[in-house]
């Protein structure tokens, strides 16, 4: 939600799976299995395929959704992975400019040379850029200034009751001027009360996701 306006203007696409006996299993216990075994590509590249997909199908019926994110685990994160988005894109006819991919710090801080190259191919596809989960890796600052992000996602840890506590909302406060200083937009995850949707407006935050707007749901 853009905080300016209040508008809604992207949705992120989460994986979950439904077991027939277990239920509702979530992403953290099943994607490091994947990623284990080797599997963690073949089910990247579905689930942007369905998201880019769903896209098309909301256009088709009028629903205004400026963005889908995807997000990138780092084992899928090489020049095959770049051939698939454009792949993606071609096959579903969707616009680059509708679709984000959302990188780890840990993504990005490994083969220095190997992955500018691969973020500036998707840039120049028109395909936007974001950090997830900043704050929770060891990014270096000056190399993270150099590539070509348009957003970065402060990890719900520093948002969560921010606003009763005065030591982590200036922590938040610095990470905000900071992204902001290097030009980038930012983006407040795990948003849950109000109050510390007011905290993020006054601190100038671009855009909250959370589940003060809504939890995670079906298209």
């Amino acid at each position: 939600v853009d905080t300016r306006n209040g508008t809604v203007v992207g949705a992120e696409a989460l994986v979950r799976w439904q077991h027939p006996e277990k239920g509702m299993i979530p992403p953290f216990r099943f994607i490091p299995l994947l990623e284990e075994m080797g599997f963690i590509g073949a089910l990247g590249e579905w689930v942007l395929r369905e998201a880019c997909w769903q896209m098309k199908a909301f256009e088709a019926r009028g629903v205004k959704l400026p963005k889908v994110a995807v997000n990138v685990s780092a084992l899928q994160f090489n020049p095959a992975f770049i051939r698939s988005v454009k792949g993606v894109l071609q096959e579903t006819g969707l616009a680059p400019s509708k679709l984000e991919l959302e990188l780890t710090e840990g993504v990005v801080m490994g083969d220095a040379h190997g992955t500018i190259r691969a973020l500036a191919e998707l840039k120049d596809m028109g395909v936007s850029l974001s950090i997830d989960d900043f704050g929770t890796g060891y990014s270096s600052l000056s190399y993270l200034s150099k590539l070509p992000f348009h957003s970065i996602k402060i990890d719900r840890a520093f948002v969560s009751d921010a606003h009763l506590k005065p030591r982590k909302s200036a922590m938040l406060r610095s990470i905000v001027d900071m992204i902001h200083t290097m030009g980038m937009e930012t983006v407040a995850e795990g948003a849950e009360s109000d109050e510390e949707v007011k905290l993020l407006l006054q601190l100038g935050v671009n855009k909250v996701q959370g589940y003060v707007f809504a939890k995670p749901m079906l298209a």
